[in-house]
């Protein structure tokens, strides 16, 4: 008998700082974790390369990601869906060709 082992995939959700790549944005994880000797919090992020496929996440846009296979040298993420539409900001430009 053969066991498949179904594995999940990570998730995060994070904000999208840069869209200026064509079906790329940069996603910035927050995270808060303790100092090891002083026992404030801090604040920590991460910047991860997200496929955006459909071109429809802008910056300020809270977005959740998926791991996926290596897309790039760079992107090993997906856009899996847009949680919040940012406030007061202009959607990307019509791409012209």
């Amino acid at each position: 008998m053969e066991e498949k082992l179904q594995q999940r995939r990570a998730m995060k959700v994070g904000v999208v700082t840069s869209n200026k790549m064509d079906k790329s944005v940069v996603v910035r994880v927050d995270r808060i974790v303790q100092h090891q000797r002083y026992k404030r919090y801090i604040r920590r992020s991460a910047k991860f390369m997200a496929h955006d496929e459909a071109n429809r996440c802008n910056i300020g846009d809270t977005v959740e990601i998926t791991e996926s296979r290596p897309l790039s040298s760079r992107k090993r993420w997906r856009v899996s869906r847009v949680v919040r539409v940012a406030v007061g900001v202009e959607p990307r430009p019509a791409k012209q060709g």
